[in-house]
């Protein structure tokens, strides 16, 4: 065999492996639509704090709510974490886990509550 029908032996099974292992990425309507959310998550966001005396202790806990739900968003859908693998989920969610550990002991620490 030819060094030149070697490699395109197996430039095909390399293209059969990949096209086998690959998945359906989102169409652009779905990334406007996520863009959209997080655009509107983001305003709220914003408004939470025009509203603060309104909310009263509910201020942080709504904040952090809505920062993990964008969390998610951009790690699923931007980030394209919900095609890969479990362990690549796994270390994005004790990260967000950590965070959000940290930030209730320090907020208790603070005596926030």
């Amino acid at each position: 065999m030819s060094d030149d029908t070697m490699a395109e032996a197996a430039a095909e099974e390399y293209q059969a492996q990949t096209e086998h292992e690959g998945h359906d990425h989102p169409s652009e309507r779905s990334y406007v639509v996520i863009a959209i959310v997080l655009a509107l998550l983001t305003a709220l966001e914003v408004a939470t704090f025009y509203v603060e005396e309104q909310l009263g202790g509910l201020l942080v806990p709504s904040l952090m709510v809505m920062m993990v739900v964008k969390f998610f968003l951009v790690v699923a859908w931007f980030m394209h974490l919900r095609f890969d693998g479990r362990l690549f989920t796994r270390v994005f969610v004790s990260g967000l886990v950590l965070a959000v550990g940290v930030y209730a002991v320090a907020l208790t620490t603070f005596r926030f509550w």
